[in-house]
Parts: C-alpha cells; sequence; structure tokens
C-alpha cells in the first residue's frame, strides 16, 4: 500500500469516525425525550437520567386528550399553505425582477437586492409588538391573516437570496429564445423558468414549511382564541398555573415532532440539491 492510499484511508476512517461522533451526539436528546416519555412526573423530576421503572403509555394517552390535534393541524396547514402561496408568489416575482430585468442603474438592482435580504439580519421576535400594534390597528386580530402576512414578510429574505442566487446560476439564453418565438411573460414564467427552478423551488418551499409548523413566539402572541390554536402551541397546554405536566409535555413534543421528521427525511435529497445547486451565487 502506497503512502497516499494509506493517508487517504486514515483521512476516510477519521472522517467517519467523526460522522459517527455527530451522528450520536445529535440523537442523544430525541432518545433522552423518548425515554422521558416513559417516566411519571415523579421519576422525571427526581431521577431524569435514569432508564424508566415501567414503559406506560400514560403520558401518551393523557397528550391524546389534552391536544386537539385535528383542530390544530388543521389551523396549522391553513396558515401554512396561504403562508407559502403569498411567500412564493412574492419571492419569485422578485427575484425574476432581479435577475432578468435591465437596470438603467446597476446601483439601484444591487439596493433593491440588498433591500429584500437585509431582513435576515432582523429576528423576528423583536418585531413582536410593533406587528401586534400594527394588526390591533388594522383590526386582524383574531383572523389567520393577522399571522399569515408576519410569516410571508419574514420568509422573504432568505427566499430571495436563494432565488437570486440559482437564477444567476443558469443561462437566460433558453428564455430568450422562447421570447424570440413569441411565448408571452406568463407563459414564460409557468412553462420556462418555474420547471429550471424545481431544485430551490423545493428547497425553500420545505424549510417555508418547517419554519411555519415550528413557529410559536409570533403565533402565540396573534393568536388569542383557543380554536385557531396551531400544533406549535401544543405544548403550552401542558403547563398550569401552578404546576406542569412534564410527562404529557414531552410525549405531545414528541407527537408533534415526529410528522416533521418524517417530512424532512422524504425531502432530504432535495433539500441538498436545491442548496447546492447553484444557491450560494450572488
Amino acid at each position: 500500500m502506497t503512502m497516499e492510499k494509506r493517508n487517504h484511508r486514515v483521512r476516510h476512517m477519521v472522517l467517519t469516525a467523526l460522522t459517527i461522533l455527530i451522528t450520536v451526539t445529535i440523537m442523544i436528546p430525541f432518545i433522552w425525550l423518548v425515554i422521558l416519555s416513559f417516566k411519571t412526573n415523579t421519576q422525571i423530576m427526581n431521577e431524569p437520567f435514569s432508564l424508566p421503572e415501567a414503559f406506560s403509555l400514560e403520558n401518551y394517552y393523557t397528550a391524546f386528550k389534552v391536544l386537539p390535534l385535528v383542530s390544530m393541524y388543521k389551523n396549522t396547514i391553513i396558515i401554512a399553505v396561504f403562508t407559502e402561496v403569498l411567500c412564493l408568489v412574492v419571492t419569485f416575482t422578485g427575484a425574476f425582477a432581479l435577475t432578468r430585468l435591465t437596470y438603467k442603474n446597476r446601483k439601484l438592482q444591487n439596493g433593491l437586492y440588498l433591500f429584500l435580504i437585509s431582513g435576515l439580519m432582523i429576528p423576528i421576535y423583536i418585531l413582536l409588538f410593533p406587528i401586534y400594534r400594527i394588526n390591533i390597528q388594522l383590526k386582524l386580530v383574531g383572523k389567520y391573516i393577522s399571522v399569515i402576512l408576519p410569516l410571508a414578510a419574514s420568509s422573504i429574505s432568505f427566499n430571495i437570496l436563494m432565488f437570486v442566487g440559482f437564477m444567476k446560476s443558469f443561462p437566460s439564453e433558453l428564455e430568450e429564445a422562447a421570447i424570440i418565438d413569441g411565448c408571452s411573460l406568463p407563459k414564460l414564467c409557468c412553462k420556462v423558468t418555474i420547471p429550471l427552478l424545481k431544485p430551490v423551488l423545493t428547497t425553500v418551499t420545505v424549510f417555508n414549511l418547517l419554519y411555519v409548523w415550528n413557529e410559536f413566539p409570533l403565533e402565540v402572541t396573534l393568536i388569542q382564541k383557543p380554536a385557531m390554536r396551531t400544533i406549535s402551541m401544543g405544548v403550552s397546554m401542558f403547563r398550569g398555573q401552578y404546576s406542569i405536566d412534564y410527562g404529557g409535555l414531552v410525549a405531545g413534543t414528541l407527537i408533534i415532532l415526529l410528522p416533521q421528521l418524517i417530512f424532512y427525511g422524504i425531502f432530504q435529497k432535495n433539500l441538498v440539491e436545491g442548496i447546492t445547486a447553484g444557491a450560494v451565487k450572488g
């Protein structure tokens, strides 16, 4: 075995061991949650790192009784779908204008792009009070749109970053050829440009859905009606005025977390393709 092959084998073994170590480290909190979900509140408080004395499904029964899952899933899906549609329409039109239109002043184009992605520097949580006051003034409190608009607005900066970078990575000659053949602008967008954006479109869609699914501070601030509670607000239902049902809280967290893991596992390949297929350019 040559020195080069030996060094390559050693690097491969080191990287494999490092990957296994990182994977195990990431899995430890999830495994710990699973173990806690089979314990009583007393065992969780007194012996949090020990194995359960008996594997009981009582916490899961309690979670299914407390959580109105049908209503929560319905509310979450409504908010996620409308947020996704609004966000993708605004993002695509903005990215198309930034990458395909000709500007007389290059600084204007760069300024618009920087303005749109500047939202990445502003955490939405420091805007909770202004957003709440705006909703009160517009009388939107208690309606789905009071949550949909802020969620869509907070996602546009990241989406623009991904879309613009991806659209700059492939040439516009195909679109120009379609225009020469008499293709109208709406048909050009729907039949030529959007199919080319499939990798980044899938990536952005998945990220946005997971973001809406996990969003808590904004939703708990703006949603005041119990009938409009989303799935991310479910864990707060195990906290009483003077006590917390830790067993039900952990079981409810796993019930809420499981669909996300399945969803992410299904679209994992698309996420990697979208991120690596030119999305870092621009």
